[in-house]
């Protein structure tokens, strides 16, 4: 795969595919991210766990807000909640919520055809990051002008955000890089390289495995035809993103896995349970008689696998007989 990128680079370029706004901000953000790296150790303790801790914090604006709440409605939520998911949405850049849940409704529409916008038919790199650093394909740009997104802009929170955008990129990157800065004495350089710049390329990039590493590599035991797969590695690093194949096979499910948290890592679900036990979410949507009908499925086939067992015991007591 990466020995093919500058191959594919320059055929882009050659073609005038490039998407240079992406590829130059993109560019900057991975280049200011490797920075980061080498300022690890040169930072506090606090520094370290508060820009770990912003990246759990606002990958939630991503998994529990962008995904799950404005992409599917698989939930209501309380206008608090919703304008908190909005602030951590931003710090996590990546585009307004109003074009990532477009995006991503027709990702599930047409998934892994042209339309797709990270479309896993065109290899790793590009449902990874290429997707962003090229024009869109026509079909896309057809398919995004089926899709109903009304109900998006009916959102004052979600209409806000969108005409700011992408102006508001990077104030909310660089925001919390004052809270070290001035609450406990970092350098100003380690707090926006490594609580702005890392932090935000490390929480790009786990979102990006989704698209890439998720439509690769998993189990696949509730749509055998889906390249979509199960995967813990993935869901670790997403709060609970990575149970891919239950995903798409119900995409209308809030806690986007089959299994509780003590089953499945999710702590997006407890986020959205935990806000629901406060009366600040309600109408969460589950897939109860797809949940049951897979269960019972899976118990009659043990229930054979068990009945042929005892077949085959008795039959060799017989022999041995």
């Amino acid at each position: 795969m990466f020995a093919n990128i500058p191959k594919l680079l320059r055929y882009h370029y050659r073609e005038k595919n490039l998407n240079w706004p992406h590829v130059v901000f993109f560019t900057v953000v991975h280049v200011t991210a490797c920075c980061g790296i080498f300022r690890v150790a040169h930072c506090s303790r606090e520094t370290i766990l508060f820009a770990y801790s912003l990246w759990v914090m606002t990958g939630k604006g991503i998994t529990v807000g962008a995904h799950r709440l404005w992409a599917h409605k698989s939930f209501e939520a309380h206008f608090i909640v919703r304008f908190l998911l909005m602030l951590l949405n931003s710090m996590a850049y990546q585009g307004s919520v109003y074009s990532w849940a477009t995006n991503h409704r027709v990702h599930h529409k047409y998934s892994d055809t042209d339309a797709d916008p990270h479309n896993s038919q065109r290899g790793f790199f590009f449902s990874h990051i290429g997707w962003l650093l090229l024009k869109k394909h026509p079909d896309r740009i057809q398919a995004e002008s089926q899709i109903d997104s009304s109900d998006l802009w009916a959102d004052p929170l979600i209409r806000i955000q969108h005409k700011f955008d992408p102006w508001f990129a990077v104030p909310a990157i660089l925001s919390p890089c004052l809270v070290a800065y001035y609450c406990w004495g970092e350098s100003i350089s380690n707090s926006i390289l490594v609580v702005g710049c890392l932090r935000y390329s490390v929480v790009l990039h786990v979102t990006f495995l989704v698209n890439s590493a998720a439509h690769v590599w998993g189990d696949h035991p509730y749509d055998t035809k889906s390249v979509t797969g199960d995967n813990p590695m993935i869901s670790f690093l997403t709060s609970g993103e990575g149970w891919h194949n239950w995903h798409h096979k119900y995409p209308f499910d809030y806690a986007a896995s089959e299994f509780g948290i003590s089953s499945q890592y999710n702590p997006s679900k407890l986020v959205i349970d935990t806000c629901a036990f406060m009366g600040l979410v309600w109408n969460r949507k589950r897939a109860t008689a797809s949940w049951r009908l897979c269960r019972n499925r899976r118990s009659l086939v043990a229930a054979s696998t068990n009945c042929n067992n005892a077949d085959t015991e008795i039959a060799s007591a017989k022999k041995c007989m």
